[in-house]
C-alpha cells in the first residue's frame, strides 16, 4: 500500500490544499484545522449550514495563510497569532479557547458568504496553548489524543478501493460517480480491498517512523452532497443515501474512512507515494 493524496484544510469547511509532502504532529497535520468560522454565539459554521463555504480557496504563503473568492480580492492572515479578542467557541459540545482574527476578516466573510440566519460570520484561531481532548471511550487503554477544530479526531484516513466501490454502486443507480474531496480526508491509500481500512487498529509508515491508530468509523454528513469546488449541491442526499443502503454493519448511519490518532512520530515528514502497512 502506499499514500496517494495528502490534505490539509487551515480553516474548517473552506476548500482544502493538496500537499506533496506534511509534517506530523498530534493535532493532525501541520496547519489541519487551525482556524474556522464561527456565528455571533461562538458556534461553529460549516459547509452543513452554508455549502458556499467550499468555493472559499485556503492557500499557505511563508507568513500567511491566504483567503480567495471570486467576490474578493485575497485576504493574508498572519500566520504567527498575535494579540487578539480571547472567545470561547464551540464545535459540537465542546468548548474551545481562539483568538478572533479581526474586523477585516470579518468583512471579507460577509462580502464572500453573506450571513446565516442574521448572524455575523468570524474567523478564529484555535488558541495554540489550548488542548480539546478526543472521546475517550474510542481510545485504547490508556491513550490520550487531543485536535484541533476537527470535529473530533486529528486525522481523517480514507481508502481509494472504497471509493472505487461507492462510485460503482452510485454508477449502477444511475447517479454520477463522485471523487475523494468530497470526503475532505488527509491520507487517501491504495493498494488495499475496499473498506479494509475498517478492520485495522494500525497503520504505519513501511520503515516505522511513524503510527496511525485507527479508532472510529467516520460517520458522514450532508457535506458529501456538496461539489468541493463550486459549493452547489447536484444530487442531494447523494452519496450519504448510497452509504446508509450499504450498511456495513458499523452502525446505523452510512460511514466512510476512519478517525485516527497519532501514536509515534510526531514531527515525522509523510509524503504522497509513501510505502505503508496496516495492522
Amino acid at each position: 500500500m502506499r499514500i496517494t493524496q495528502l490534505n490539509i484544510y487551515p480553516v474548517k469547511s473552506l476548500g482544502g490544499i493538496p500537499l506533496d509532502e506534511a509534517r506530523l504532529t498530534a493535532e493532525g497535520l501541520a496547519w489541519d484545522r487551525r482556524w474556522m468560522v464561527i456565528d455571533d454565539v461562538g458556534r461553529f459554521v460549516t459547509q452543513r449550514q452554508l455549502p458556499a463555504m467550499a468555493g472559499v480557496r485556503t492557500h499557505l504563503e511563508d507568513n500567511a495563510l491566504v483567503l480567495s473568492h471570486p467576490k474578493a480580492g485575497p485576504l493574508r492572515v498572519p500566520l504567527a497569532a498575535q494579540g487578539r479578542e480571547r472567545l470561547s467557541v464551540y464545535v459540537w459540545e465542546d468548548r474551545c479557547d481562539a483568538l478572533d482574527e479581526g474586523a477585516e476578516v470579518r468583512d471579507w466573510l460577509g462580502r464572500v458568504l453573506g450571513d446565516l440566519r442574521g448572524s455575523g460570520l468570524r474567523l478564529v484561531r484555535f488558541e495554540p496553548d489550548h488542548q480539546r481532548r478526543v472521546e475517550p471511550h474510542f481510545l485504547a487503554s490508556g491513550e490520550q489524543a487531543h485536535t484541533g477544530f476537527a470535529d473530533g479526531y486529528p486525522f481523517l484516513v480514507t481508502s481509494t478501493a472504497s471509493l472505487a466501490e461507492v462510485n460503482r454502486r452510485l454508477v449502477a443507480k444511475g447517479l454520477e460517480p463522485v471523487p475523494m474531496s468530497r470526503f475532505r480526508p488527509n491520507l487517501v491509500i491504495e493498494g488495499a480491498e475496499p473498506f479494509a481500512e475498517d478492520g485495522w487498529r494500525e497503520l504505519a509508515a513501511a520503515d516505522g517512523r511513524w503510527r496511525l491508530g485507527l479508532r472510529k468509523p467516520c460517520q458522514r454528513c450532508g457535506i458529501t452532497a456538496v461539489d468541493q469546488q463550486s459549493g452547489e449541491i447536484h444530487v442531494p442526499g447523494e452519496p450519504l443515501r448510497t452509504l446508509v443502503e450499504m450498511n456495513r454493519r458499523l452502525a446505523p448511519g452510512g460511514y466512510f474512512g476512519q478517525n485516527a490518532i497519532l501514536l509515534a512520530g510526531e514531527g515525522t515528514t509523510l509524503a504522497v507515494s509513501d510505502d505503508l502497512a496496516a495492522v
